[in-house]
Parts: C-alpha cells; sequence; structure tokens
C-alpha cells in the first residue's frame, strides 16, 4: 500500500499500462506522476479503481500539483467539472503550461 492508499499492486497496472517509456533521468515515476497519466489517458473502468482507491480529494490535490503536459486540456476539463462537482473545490480552469520566454 502506498502512502496515499493506492495498493501497490494498482499502482504498478497504472505505471505499465500508461507510463510505457523509460523516465529521463532514470528513476522511476514518481506516484503523483502515475496517477496524473492516469488521470489523462486511463479509461473510464480504471478512472473509477482510482478515484476509489485514493478518493476524489487527493485527485484534486495532484491537479492542483500537475506539472505542464501531465493532464492535456480535454482530461483537466473532464476532471475539473467532476471533482468541482463532487468536492466543491477551486481548480484552476485551465492545466499547467509550459513557458518560453526569449532572452531580449
Amino acid at each position: 500500500m502506498t502512502a496515499t492508499g493506492l495498493p501497490n499492486d494498482l499502482l504498478e497496472q497504472f505505471r505499465r499500462k500508461y507510463l510505457w517509456w523509460k523516465p529521463g533521468d532514470g528513476r522511476p515515476f514518481s506516484e503523483e506522476r502515475v496517477i496524473a497519466q492516469t488521470m489523462n489517458l486511463g479509461t473510464y473502468d480504471d478512472i473509477l479503481l482510482l478515484e476509489d482507491a485514493v478518493g476524489q480529494a487527493r485527485l484534486v490535490e495532484i491537479m492542483r500539483r500537475a506539472e505542464p503536459g501531465w493532464i492535456n486540456d480535454r482530461s483537466w476539463e473532464f476532471w475539473r467539472g467532476r471533482l468541482t462537482f463532487a468536492t466543491g473545490s477551486t481548480i484552476p480552469e485551465r492545466a499547467p503550461r509550459r513557458e518560453f520566454h526569449a532572452a531580449v
């Protein structure tokens, strides 16, 4: 069992299914990254498993701390609507984006 209550076997199942590449730094993907990727690409059955395992409050927390590129716009809107309605939490309207600033 992980710190958030997600069973290790379920975390590993989601990791294998939704993060099929190796991380650039060689370290394993964080639990937050696995959860975010499952939120981004997961089937509806996996979404229900994830919600049941970690709870909606933890998913709100993942969204608030998501890094750019973790959750696409379509999935962000789905989760924002679902979790705002269910929890009453405030979630930013847009997913985090990478920003590039050219030197002047």
